[in-house]
């Protein structure tokens, strides 16, 4: 029987291998290599795919399920925490860039209707691209991370009201007002089923499931969770992407959400490959190639403009300069759903065929784009912020308020902490338990205001800003750490750090050991990763155990750090004075004698002769809370007394077996 999607999938899937990996060896990122071979499988390309809508419904299944991801990956708390960036971010975002994008099309000499159609489809951005780049950067967490999600979600709800728009301003009579007023009414029931959902249902769903230890179910249950969802909020007039974060966030709830989130990722990343792939087969090559100049131009403009825009979005919001920044360079392409909404305007003749060629050619170039601009943000964040300073204009975005809040304090010879996570928190709480004076630099407003209001001496701000660190007086400060887990910036904060200072004692937290190397060289004193500071524990643990001396202990440790744990990369390489030594069978523990009569109790130790009839040692008694360290022979032994014994592992076995 022959099947002409599996042919299709085999092609798609051949092709996409071999690109993938050739671009994998030039280090360039795999969403380049599925986009390419879409181009080429395509219609314009070799026309290799015949299955076109079957491989769009694929597509669609991979967006699903990326978004879905996404959702677990946050929470409803951590999205509540985002709300004024979802909304007065996205408002401003969507809306500056429809009006801007709409008027140059107009005085292009174009109706209005149209032009501001074309303003709703520039204004999108790729929600499927820009999450999976900053996921596979594991930059998702990052505070300019946390704002193009927001916007995007804003994007995700309002292309709805988009497409129910699109017939009123093509001149199709409807009634639009009530058709918003039932979405909204069905918006609401959707948000409040998912948070009840969320809360009571799911958590409770999950424990019984992950009870009976079966993997399938499990995966059947996640599964269909997700799409459960994603098909309620598209019978309620709202996008699917949109439903799968809903469930995704449902799901985060539970304590289950990471087993979740491991077995749905293998099932994303190859739908996500089609999605990427199905966009790629649109781009009409003939097209492309005789109008590059005009197509490049075009792409320019959108960079400029639309990273222009989502930046006074966000800086309106009174993020710092830097974030700000990297949100604007994050959100510049044209988006998957605007594909979506292209066909609602061709289908209103609100879209000419050549000007649809236009627009997905710009989205397409723009969408491969993306990875590549994502990468060297930080770069272009850094040389802008630095241009700005030497015109003389002052990027910082910090509060008058916290400016004062910390200058009012003499700070000298203080500590300062960036970052306000876990680590961060409980070394304020050490330094304040110390009397050590100490600042903190967070990048979380929620953060600031609650530990403001708990007398933590707090600003918010970003570190990689010269004004920031002026602020809490950086070149006075005796030491400082940062203990953020985004490698990225804290590259950048050891460069602005040792600008200002070279003298200043820098302590540094990372995640993993690769990177240590980099940071040192860059201007840290001591970095410290936590996948080996770990194992650092335990091993001290375990040769306490064996007696080895505290001092060749010692030794170990600093021999491990200052090698910046080669011990742990391979072989360790001993440095020419050094000598092993044996270990001794030389045990201790210590017994209760719980046992109200046995022969041992009541007789003085010269009596019993322990030493000789058992190899047993004893070396201390520990009676009602008092260590008795000098035992005479005439010492009697008692029920309930703690005896501290050495000798070898099978003599102690036996002695222990005697007593009980």
């Amino acid at each position: 029987m022959h099947l002409p999607l599996l042919q299709d999938i085999l092609i798609l899937l051949g092709f996409s291998v071999v690109i993938v990996f050739a671009l994998q060896r030039l280090k360039l990122p795999s969403i380049i290599g599925f986009l390419l071979t879409g181009i080429i499988i395509g219609p314009s390309g070799f026309s290799l795919i015949y299955a076109v809508e079957e491989v769009e419904i694929l597509s669609e299944i991979g967006v699903i399920l990326l978004l879905f991801v996404i959702g677990m990956e946050l929470s409803i708390k951590q999205l509540i925490s985002i709300k004024r960036t979802v909304f007065i971010g996205g408002f401003l975002q969507v809306g500056i860039t429809v009006l801007v994008a709409g008027l140059l099309y107009y005085f292009l000499g174009n109706p209005w209707n149209e032009s501001v159609f074309v303003g709703f489809l520039f204004s999108l951005s790729s929600t499927a691209i820009v999450l999976k780049t900053l996921q596979d950067r594991q930059q998702i967490t990052a505070p300019f991370a946390r704002n193009a999600l927001a916007i995007l979600i804003f994007q995700d709800i309002i292309v709805v009201p988009m497409m129910l728009v699109t017939p009123m301003i093509a001149g199709e009579s409807a009634n639009i007002g009530m058709s918003i007023l039932t979405l909204l009414l069905k918006s609401v029931v959707v948000l409040v089923i998912t948070f009840i959902s969320a809360r009571y249902v799911v958590p409770r769903l999950m424990h019984a499931v992950a009870k009976t230890n079966s993997k399938e179910l499990f995966l059947l249950v996640t599964i269909t969770l997700c799409f459960a969802v994603a098909f309620l909020t598209s019978e309620a007039g709202l996008s699917l992407a949109l439903g799968a974060f809903l469930a995704g966030l449902i799901v985060s709830e539970s304590e289950y959400s990471h087993q979740a989130t491991s077995i749905i990722l293998p099932f994303r990343e190859l739908f996500t490959s089609f999605f990427f792939i199905s966009v790629g087969m649109l781009l009409d090559l003939n097209f492309f190639l005789n109008n590059i100049p005009v197509i490049l131009l075009l792409v320019l403009a959108v960079f400029i403009i639309k990273s222009i825009i989502a930046s006074i979005a966000v800086a309106i919001l009174k993020y710092p300069t830097r974030t700000v920044l990297l949100t604007g360079l994050s959100l510049f392409q044209v988006g998957e759903f605007a594909f979506i909404l292209s066909k609602v305007g061709i289908e209103y003749n609100l879209l000419n065929a050549q000007t649809n060629q236009y627009f997905l050619s710009v989205s397409i170039v723009s969408m491969i784009l993306t990875p590549f601009i994502i990468i060297f943000s930080e770069n272009i964040a850094n040389k802008f912020i630095s241009v700005s300073k030497k015109i003389g204009f002052d990027s910082t975005l910090v509060s008058a308020e916290s400016k004062a809040d910390i200058s009012a304090h003499d700070l000298e010879n203080h500590l300062v902490i960036i970052g306000y996570g876990l680590n961060g928190s409980n070394l304020a709480k050490a330094a304040a338990s110390s009397n050590i004076p100490y600042v903190v630099i967070e990048m979380n407003a929620e953060t600031v205001k609650r530990e403001k209001a708990k007398g933590v001496p707090i600003i918010f701000g970003d570190a990689t800003q010269d004004h920031i660190l002026e602020t809490v007086h950086l070149s006075s400060a005796r030491a400082a750490v940062i203990a953020i887990s985004n490698n990225f910036a804290t590259r950048s904060i050891i460069k602005n750090v040792r600008s200002h200072s070279d003298s200043l004692y820098l302590v540094v937290r990372t995640r993993f050991v690769k990177e240590t190397s980099e940071l040192i060289a860059l201007g840290a004193d001591k970095v410290i990763p936590e996948e080996f500071e770990t194992s650092i524990q335990i091993f001290t643990n375990v040769l306490q155990n064996f007696l080895v001396p505290e001092d060749d202990i010692e030794q170990l440790i600093e021999m491990v750090r200052a090698d910046n744990y080669e011990l742990f990369k391979g072989d360790l390489k001993h440095p020419k004075t050094w000598r092993p030594y044996e270990l001794a069978d030389f045990n201790i523990t210590c017994l209760r004698m719980n046992a109200d009569s046995n022969k041992f109790l009541g007789k003085p130790l010269e009596e019993l002769n322990i030493r000789a009839e058992y190899g047993i040692n004893i070396l201390g008694i520990k009676r009602k809370n008092e260590l008795m360290e000098s035992i005479q022979p005439k010492e009697i032994l008692k029920q309930g007394d703690i005896i501290y014994i050495q000798g070898n592992q099978t003599n102690i076995e036996h002695f222990h077996k005697l007593i009980k």
